[in-house]
């Protein structure tokens, strides 16, 4: 539920998203339970639909005017494209699922077809509502947040993205060739605004007319697309998920932090302003490597990556980090690839690999005569080095120096 003004209201976002989520742990473990909570929430939001157009619509009962984004006002009720999709989601993983019986499975595939039936409704004239138009590029978009003209709209980037994830499970269920084409389509956009999307060095923006950078769904954008590029097998949204990964990392290292040594010799020790700015800075000379524990790894806005220290002789200061001198131990920020992708090894290039932190410290210099391609399956940050994971060959299980790569 939403509260909003002292009164809670059904949140179509919040239930299907808690619906889709249950769902998920219900395929994890087998519980049954889960699948209660997921059907709950499917049944909720179809008994408040309201069918207008043909199509089946999951309404906001209460108003809203964002904040922070000029122009986003609705009066009650109102509707999302971002709602539109996830229901299209639950309802169709649901529809597919053997442990639902036939008869409810059947009306879920009716909620599903009902759902899909408001993505194929453009703004024509004055026919509200809707949730998909073109933009002045005749690029697809379907709208967390549509007003008219289309135009004026948010071009929020997550919301859509979540819709997009609705076509394919429901493509998956049907296989039918409207919902193949507006999810190709969708990605046809989605990799066409990738780069208003993208705020190198920072934060990513959550839509394209404000371009206001967010703390919150850049992490949102990172998985997004990872999930993209694993269902169309487009090593493209792989590649646009590790540059919002290296343009700003998730700067939490749990609760225990992370091990990191700093190498004899001197280094610069910095505090900083929200903003960026320097507002103090010392200097520390080691005489020996010194190991200390580091609680964030994160980029500071227009500069490096840092590791905020919590004890030993930096305790309390961030230090830029810098491999092999000041380095974080351990894999983070690990990201897969489905399918694997390939790289080339140069000819004549002598590359040190290492086998991953939990299987020891074990190196291996290879060289080859002539260029060499070679697959991967995964990329991480170890030891403050980005590495990937090598598969297939006298190599497999390996991780190499991605700056070696080509």
């Amino acid at each position: 539920m939403f509260r909003a003004r002292g009164k809670l209201y059904d949140h179509p976002v919040g239930q299907l998203q808690f619906g889709l989520a249950s769902l998920a742990s219900h395929r994890r473990t087998g519980d049954s339970f889960f699948l209660h909570r997921a059907r709950a929430q499917a049944d909720r939001v179809i008994e408040r639909r309201h069918e207008l157009r043909g199509a089946w619509f999951f309404p906001y009962p209460f108003d809203f005017e964002h904040q922070v984004h000029t122009g986003v006002v609705y009066k009650a009720p109102w509707y999302s494209g971002m709602s539109q999709g996830e229901a299209l989601s639950l309802f169709s993983q649901l529809a597919g699922l053997a442990g639902v019986p036939g008869g409810d499975r059947a009306r879920y595939r009716a909620a599903a077809d009902g759902a899909f039936a408001s993505l194929l409704l453009a703004n024509e004239g004055d026919k509200r509502p809707w949730v998909v138009a073109r933009d002045e590029q005749h690029k697809l978009w379907i709208h967390e947040y549509p007003i008219d003209a289309p135009g004026t709209s948010d071009y929020t980037y997550n919301g859509f993205m979540f819709a997009v994830l609705g076509l394919w499970d429901y493509y998956t269920l049907t296989r039918n060739l409207m919902a193949q084409q507006l999810f190709d389509g969708s990605l046809s956009t989605i990799d066409a605004y990738f780069p208003k999307l993208r705020n190198p060095g920072w934060l990513s923006h959550y839509c394209r007319t404000h371009a206001i950078p967010t703390d919150h769904y850049h992490p949102v954008h990172i998985d997004l697309l990872r999930q993209l590029s694993w269902l169309s097998g487009s090593h493209r949204f792989a590649a646009q998920s590790d540059l919002l990964i290296d343009d700003c990392p998730p700067s939490s290292l749990g609760k225990d932090g992370g091990r990191a040594t700093l190498d004899e010799g001197t280094h610069t020790l910095y505090r900083f302003a929200e903003s960026g700015a320097i507002t103090a800075s010392r200097t520390l000379t080691l005489s020996r490597p010194t190991q200390c524990t580091a609680s964030q790894r994160a980029r500071v806005q227009g500069r490096g990556i840092h590791l905020l220290v919590v004890d030993g002789p930096a305790a309390g200061w961030q230090v830029a980090e810098r491999f092999p001198a000041v380095r974080l131990h351990g894999e983070w920020c690990g990201s897969d690839y489905r399918p694997a992708r390939e790289a080339t090894f140069a000819a004549g290039v002598s590359v040190v690999c290492r086998k991953g932190p939990q299987e020891g410290a074990a190196t291996r210099t290879v060289t080859y005569s002539k260029t060499t391609a070679v697959s991967y399956d995964r990329r991480a940050v170890i030891d403050s080095r980005t590495m990937v994971r090598l598969t297939g060959g006298e190599l497999a299980g390996w991780w190499a120096p991605t700056e070696q790569l080509h």
